[in-house]
């Protein structure tokens, strides 16, 4: 029989993702007394320290690190136990909260809410979300779905207490002004583009890091006149001669014709990685499932 109250453990596990009792508070709709006082009930029944004060604030220790990791299966367990017992009522039905940033949003959206409209009985709540690279994991303790992206070649976050689903790999091309005098060409070398004026995405987002190896590449640091998270505003100071761009392929093509030109990169494999990451235990759900499914064959449509 376990010797301690596993009713105990999400708070634990809830520690290990978010970082500090007051953001578990935040999150679990509990004052930090309270957060504070389950994890202390807890650490006197297993009878070993799992935090320890650092500075204003706790962290785990290594025994509560290994019992965090025990909890995220506990979860895993109930909720496929749960998910089971949905099924056998009979019917897929529920409220998925799917966090996306704009581009994968614009590239995706409109085919997967077409598709969920054969599922009546599930409340798709869409939050729109654009972070570094590093912080797409963290948005799944919040989300059940969470769509992010990453570039070629560099390797992943660590996302291993989650579950990834790869969506789509999407080219990244060169943008030009269409009086470019690169503009007639549908591909060009990283030599003939690195030292242009270029207008980006901010530092530490997956396109910045493409560019940021293509210049350390050519040993050029790049040139960047602005950065912005909006990609329409891009292609606008692209069309309008400010500079250039890396943008992607499939969502920016649609606004390229008459406005700008897109090339190919010649001497590089430039893309990005989009990808659905959810929690384990949000993984059993049927109605999770469903709309990853969505999302995959949306994708699929997308690079067909």
């Amino acid at each position: 029989m376990v010797g301690f109250d596993v009713a105990l453990l999400p708070v634990l596990r809830e520690l290990q993702e978010r970082g500090s009792v007051s953001a578990v508070a935040v999150a679990t709709h509990r004052t930090p007394s309270a957060v504070s006082q389950q994890l202390r009930t807890l650490q006197r029944q297993v009878g070993v320290p799992l935090v320890e004060r650092v500075g204003r604030g706790v962290r785990l220790t290594d025994d509560g690190r290994v019992l965090a990791g025990l909890a995220a299966g506990v979860a895993t367990a109930v909720a496929t136990v749960d998910a089971a017992w949905q099924e056998h009522l009979g019917g897929t039905t529920g409220a998925v909260d799917l966090a996306i940033f704009p581009s994968a949003a614009e590239l995706l959206l409109p085919g997967l809410l077409t598709r969920m409209r054969e599922h009546p009985g599930i409340e798709l709540v869409l939050s729109d979300v654009d972070v570094s690279e590093d912080e797409f994991a963290p948005l799944a303790s919040d989300h059940d779905v969470v769509v992010g992206h990453r570039p070629d070649g560099a390797p992943a976050p660590d996302r291993s207490a989650l579950e990834t689903v790869a969506l789509l790999r999407e080219p990244l091309d060169v943008a030009l002004p269409q009086g470019h005098r690169l503009a007639a060409r549908g591909r060009v070398r990283i030599d003939e583009v690195v030292d242009e004026t270029w207008i980006g995405v901010p530092e530490g987002y997956p396109i910045d890091r493409v560019l940021t190896a293509m210049a350390a590449a050519t040993d050029a640091p790049p040139q960047v006149a602005f950065r912005t998270i909006h990609l329409p505003v891009i292609e606008n100071l692209v069309a309008a001669g400010h500079g250039i761009a890396l943008v992607p392929r499939y969502t920016s093509g649609t606004r390229a014709p008459g406005r700008f030109h897109l090339a190919e990169l010649a001497d590089v494999r430039a893309g990005r990685r989009i990808e659905a990451l959810v929690r384990p235990d949000r993984m059993v759900r049927p109605v999770v499932r469903t709309v990853l499914e969505a999302l995959v064959a949306t994708a699929l449509d997308v690079t067909t």
